[in-house]
């Protein structure tokens, strides 16, 4: 059963660990995440301990499954992630429809995030839900104190027939 809810201030090492996990799985691909895991972690904990309030989480059947945040509590989804050992239950769309619901319900009409140019999988996930990419960057990351290649995707949340919001509240 899914469960959607407010993260916890006592949940920084558990969220982390699972940003953690979602992210090595990202970076597999590319072949660098063993090399940057230490510096990942780190950067993930500092996260989520001083900004959890910004933070949601999705359980599964009990289990913090995944998370996603909006750290300026803005339109921008700064995190999103779903723990590799969760995948294939609708976890990530059940999380994305929250995140999104949440940014029209402060009156924003646009959702967008990015992510690293390689991460074909969140790409994929993110296209499938009505996401376009709308650019592409090579950006300094002091989180990661790299240079990181990155696109930047969005989606409208006003519906063409109507011009509001496509959530029911």
């Amino acid at each position: 059963m899914i469960h959607i809810r407010n993260a916890r201030e006592d949940e920084a090492e558990l969220l982390s660990e699972i940003g953690v996990r979602a992210w090595q799985k990202a970076m597999a691909s590319l072949g660098e995440g063993d090399a940057m895991v230490d510096a990942a972690r780190s950067a993930f904990f500092n996260f989520v301990a001083g900004s959890w309030i910004t933070a949601t989480v999705i359980e599964w059947n009990g289990h913090p499954a995944g998370w996603a945040a909006r750290e300026t509590l803005d339109e921008k989804i700064s995190d999103f992630w779903i723990d590799p050992a969760f995948t294939g239950h609708g976890l990530g769309t059940a999380l994305l429809q929250n995140i999104e619901k949440d940014i029209a319900v402060q009156g924003l009409d646009t959702a967008m995030m990015q992510t690293h140019s390689g991460n074909s999988e969140a790409i994929s996930f993110f296209q499938k839900r009505g996401y376009a990419i709308h650019w592409l960057s090579i950006a300094y990351n002091p989180k990661l104190d790299r240079d990181v290649p990155s696109v930047g995707l969005s989606k409208s949340l006003e519906t063409a027939e109507h011009g509001t919001s496509g959530f029911a509240y």
